[in-house]
């Protein structure tokens, strides 16, 4: 079962760094105030959409994973830029399962706010359980467990690089730790910030 994953985990080579995307060209900062429909249009277009222009792949990031044996990006956009633009040379696997978790608004008829503030609102509306229809919570944990055993797999053969998503990341480095990982580097979930885990399972 899913459940039983993280104990499960097989001890593996590695490592692993998971980065998160560059800036996109969608700026959740800007306005205008948009209702709940509004911004679940707004959010739509984010997924589809790319990166802003002219961005360069951190240095350190390039020269950490030029190397590794396996790559992974999400099946967006964003995500597929930014690995591009850090390894412009290489393919990488484009899997659904690195998604970003969903965003569904709570439909609240009398608020308009910036998207900024409806992605914090509705993520916490989707954590206590308002999927609306979408991937719930628990379901984006099971995904998670999924994307972290895929990692693990891959890691075995060495060196292994992820380009996803900000709040989905975290959700993976939470199933990593329970399988045996370390997580010796974190930068944070800023855009193009990586984390770097290293196999402590053996």
């Amino acid at each position: 079962m899913l459940e039983d994953v993280k104990y499960a985990m097989p001890a593996a080579k590695g490592p692993i760094i998971i980065a998160r995307h560059g800036r996109p060209a969608l700026d959740r900062t800007l306005g205008p105030r948009l209702d709940w429909q509004a911004y679940q249009a707004w959010w739509a277009a984010y997924e589809a959409g790319g990166l802003q222009e002219g961005q360069i792949a951190p240095q350190a990031l390039k020269d950490l994973v030029m190397d590794a044996d396996r790559y992974f990006t999400s099946t967006r956009r964003r995500a597929q830029e930014t690995f591009k633009l850090t390894l412009p040379e290489a393919t990488a696997e484009a899997l659904t399962v690195f998604n970003e978790a969903p965003l569904p608004p709570p439909q609240l008829s009398w608020l308009k706010v910036m998207p900024k503030n409806w992605n914090v609102i509705s993520r916490i509306s989707w954590l206590m359980g308002n999927a609306y229809e979408e991937e719930s919570a628990p379901q984006a944990r099971q995904r998670a467990r999924q994307a972290a055993t895929i990692l693990n797999d891959a890691a075995q053969e060495g060196k292994v690089f992820l380009a996803a998503h900000g709040w989905f990341n975290r959700m993976i480095r939470k199933e990593l730790i329970k399988g045996g990982w370390r997580c010796t580097h974190d930068g944070g979930d800023k855009y193009w910030a990586w984390r770097y885990y290293e196999d402590i399972s053996g």
